[in-house]
């Protein structure tokens, strides 16, 4: 199942002007820990760097493929991350989730969505963290399209996993459970072609406590796409 764009006319604009700020719009699902009832294993568990989870290439669904090379210490095999991603009764909860990245000035080009207490469900789903005052256990992807155009660039700071994926290939890797870890990509570096439409899926996981933080830099005036029916 792949994904139509809310807006395709954003991505013929021209000229100097650019928007105040973009609004982007995708998935974020609840889970419980492994130390609470029902819990996931993947979550609450080891805390370590934790890069080859996933396969280079997005998968026909437009997820990303498990791969365990690595051994990968912070998951427990590809059944459980296939869950990650994916509405699962019992053990995830999903609602709709809208991020708004704002101009760094006007006429700037550059939009920023900076947050260093990423808990956008707390007390909802299976409700916050036993024990803490944030709901910590939850995942987030979301689905994006641009025009491309030389010079554009993208980075991310963040806690925990953060999977980005230009044209369905990997071009940012944090994964694992760790504090705050930067990773940048130079789209010119991709070998794309100027004028041309490209996906951007961004896949995060919020998995231990006691912090969360999601943070991104672009020069790419990206637009929400939603999932066919």
């Amino acid at each position: 199942m792949r994904l139509s764009v809310l807006c395709l006319a954003a991505l013929a604009l021209a000229g100097p002007a650019f928007a105040d700020s973009i609004s982007l719009t995708g998935t974020v699902r609840d889970f419980r820990g492994r130390n609470e009832a029902g819990g996931h294993m993947d979550f609450e568990g080891l805390i370590a760097d934790d890069r080859g989870i996933v396969l280079p290439t997005l998968g026909v669904d437009g997820k990303p493929v498990y791969a365990g090379l690595a051994g990968n210490p912070t998951t427990s095999g590809q059944a459980n991350f296939d869950q990650w991603y994916r509405d699962v009764s019992g053990v995830n909860m999903s609602s709709s989730l809208t991020l708004t990245a704002n101009e760094t000035f006007a006429g700037s080009g550059i939009y920023q969505y900076s947050n260093n207490s990423f808990f956008p469900i707390d007390g909802q789903g299976f409700g916050n963290t036993p024990g803490q005052s944030h709901n910590f256990h939850f995942t987030f992807e979301l689905h994006t399209q641009f025009a491309y155009q030389p010079g554009q660039n993208f980075s991310f700071t963040g806690d925990d996993d953060v999977f980005v994926f230009i044209n369905n290939q990997l071009v940012i890797d944090l994964g694992g459970v760790h504090s705050q870890e930067t990773a940048s990509v130079d789209l010119s570096t991709l070998g794309l072609l100027a004028g041309q439409n490209y996906n951007l899926d961004i896949f995060f996981a919020e998995r231990h406590t006691v912090a969360s933080t999601f943070n991104f830099t672009t020069s790419i005036p990206l637009v929400t796409m939603v999932p066919l029916p």
